[in-house]
Parts: C-alpha cells; sequence; structure tokens
C-alpha cells in the first residue's frame, strides 16, 4: 500500500516536471511568436488543479458548442457537488487559483470554461446570459451531475442566477460573489457615466494601461499590476482577451445594451450573496436590492475592505462563507 502511494507521488512529480520541460522547449522554440512567460504559468495552474485530483474534459452538445471543464477525478458521493462559474476576470484556471484548492476537498466541483473563454466556444450567434446557462446546465447533464450548487462570480452570477431559475429541481443552493444581476437603467446609465468608458473596452483590455485600469477598478487593498513590466502584462493580454476577442465584446455589450429585467423570478433556493464594501464595479447597493429581491431565503455576507474581486483580495473569507453554506454548517 506504501508503495503505490510512493509511486503515485513519483509518478505526479515524473509528469509535472517532463510536462514543464515540454512547455518551455515549445515556448522557447516559439518565442517570438507565443507569450512565453505566461502560458508558463498557465501550465503551471494546470498542473496545480491537477494536483487538486481534478481532470480537463470537453463535453460537445453539437456540432456547434463544445463546453470545457476541469472535474473531479472521483466523484465522492458522501459530498456535495459544487459548480464554480468564472466571470470576466479570466477563465476556470485563472480566477480560482486561491479557491479550487480548499473548495476540491469539500466538494466535487465541477470548474467550466463559459463559452468564447478557455476552451469552451461555440459558432451560435446568441450572446445572452440565458444561452450561457442553457449549454453550461446541458453540459452538466451530459457529465452526469443530476444535482448540484452554484458558486458564481461577477458575470459569472447572470449565468448562475438563469440556471437557478431555469432548473430549480437540480440546483440545490446558490452563491453570488459581486454580481449586478439587478442593475436599473438608471443605476446602469449612472455607473457608465462614472466610469466614463464603455464596459467592453475595461472587461475585453487591449493593452497594458487597460489591464491595469481593469485591476484597478476590481481591486481595493492594492494594485498588484503596478510594478509589473508592460511585455508582461501584454503577454497576458495576448493569451487571455485576444483570443475570441470579437465574441468576448459582444458578450460585454449584450449585457450593457439590454434592458433592465424588472420581472425577474425570486429564486427557490437558499442563496448566499458575498460582496466587497468597496466595490466599484457593481456598488453595495446592488446587493441590498439582490438581498431584498430574494427574500427570507437569501443571506447577504459583506466583507470590509474588500473590492470587486473579492475571490482575490479576501479568499479566505469568501472560502469559509462558502463551505458553510454549501455544506449547511451556517
Amino acid at each position: 500500500m506504501e508503495s503505490t502511494k510512493l509511486w503515485h507521488v513519483i509518478s505526479f512529480y515524473l509528469s509535472s516536471a517532463f510536462a514543464i520541460f515540454r512547455n518551455l522547449l515549445l515556448y522557447t522554440l516559439n518565442l517570438n511568436q507565443s507569450p512565453l512567460l505566461t502560458k508558463f504559468m498557465d501550465t503551471i495552474l494546470s498542473l496545480y488543479f491537477r494536483f487538486c485530483n481534478l481532470s480537463p474534459c470537453a463535453t460537445d452538445l453539437d456540432d456547434q458548442t463544445t463546453v470545457h471543464f476541469w472535474v473531479a477525478n472521483h466523484r465522492r458521493f458522501n459530498k456535495p457537488s459544487l459548480v464554480m462559474v468564472h466571470g470576466y476576470g479570466g477563465n476556470s484556471l485563472w480566477q480560482f487559483l486561491h479557491q479550487i484548492g480548499p473548495l476540491s476537498r469539500k466538494f466535487n466541483v465541477y470548474v467550466p470554461d463559459l463559452l468564447f473563454f478557455g476552451k469552451s466556444h461555440s459558432k451560435s450567434l446568441d450572446r445572452s446570459d440565458l444561452f450561457q446557462a442553457k449549454c453550461l446546465a446541458d453540459a452538466l447533464k451530459r457529465l452526469g451531475v443530476d444535482r448540484f450548487s452554484v458558486y458564481a462570480i461577477s458575470y459569472g452570477g447572470f449565468v448562475a442566477y438563469r440556471i437557478a431559475e431555469m432548473y430549480p429541481d437540480e440546483v440545490e443552493k446558490v452563491v453570488i460573489l459581486s454580481s449586478g444581476i439587478l442593475y436599473t437603467d438608471d443605476q446602469k446609465a449612472e455607473q457608465l457615466r462614472r466610469i466614463g468608458r464603455h464596459p467592453s473596452e475595461i472587461l475585453v483590455p487591449k493593452n497594458p494601461d487597460d489591464l491595469r485600469l481593469l485591476v484597478n477598478l476590481s481591486m481595493y487593498k492594492q494594485n498588484s499590476l503596478h510594478w509589473l513590466p508592460d511585455f508582461l502584462l501584454r503577454e497576458f493580454v495576448t493569451m487571455m482577451y485576444d483570443h475570441r476577442r470579437k465574441e468576448k465584446i459582444e458578450l460585454a455589450e449584450h449585457l450593457v445594451e439590454k434592458k433592465a429585467d424588472t420581472n425577474l423570478p425570486v429564486l427557490t433556493q437558499e442563496t448566499l450573496i458575498i460582496w466587497g464594501d468597496q466595490d466599484k464595479v457593481f456598488p453595495l447597493e446592488l446587493a441590498h436590492q439582490l438581498q431584498r429581491h430574494l427574500g427570507s431565503k437569501s443571506r447577504l455576507e459583506i466583507i470590509k475592505d474588500t473590492g470587486h474581486a473579492a475571490n482575490m483580495e479576501s479568499p479566505d473569507e469568501v472560502n469559509k462563507l462558502v463551505i458553510s453554506f454549501v455544506s449547511g454548517c451556517s
């Protein structure tokens, strides 16, 4: 038994070393064409997800649409299933860096790339959050996930809300982090005036200065990019945002241009709302609006001295809240 465990450990480190060497070699040979450092970091993150007992898989919904996931290697039937939905700040790998370890130990996690992010794609021209929700729910069914809770960040919150609304029997609990689902048209117009730029220019940055602005809006405690050189930020923009840039912009434009839903259904699931008190993207008043809309089955947790990206700025507190709520310990 001990020798088997030892072999697993040795195999993991050998495969990790080989993957790092292979990617270093490939990226070095293509240095002029590829963002070397950020792709290397992407490889490291992939290895970390594998270390957390997750594996990548792709689910073809039809000949037009494919949804990519990181999924638990072995489903533990004594633990709840948790679907983690990212926002515009990255893909499934980058946005949950500080959470995948603690949450994968407590739940069977399923971490999709939303359409046009990471390795998920579609030939469909539909850019709505409703289409994203239907595709994600369909993919989960094909993976055999019939009961699950969902934890979603920012743009992902719009998608998760639709899933919970459409599939009340499948979705057990909902956690929404910093997602302005109940923006009124007046509030949206005022926020756009305050920011002074179209959201698609911020959410899908073209250059290092755009990326710094996005991080500055998302963070309260510190701007972690001020000391990074432009070439490294340019690499990140190339890898993360140039891929399917047109589609990402269209997703953002859909959210901005659509009218506020004055008849948004009230979810039947217990819902935990988490918000940073210094959120500059979706002001705190939107959290209170969402809680009032959802009523007695909802709970609002406000994290002090934290901005929009609470999953990055206050990951320990967010993780504790998610684990306690989804596990039923709250």
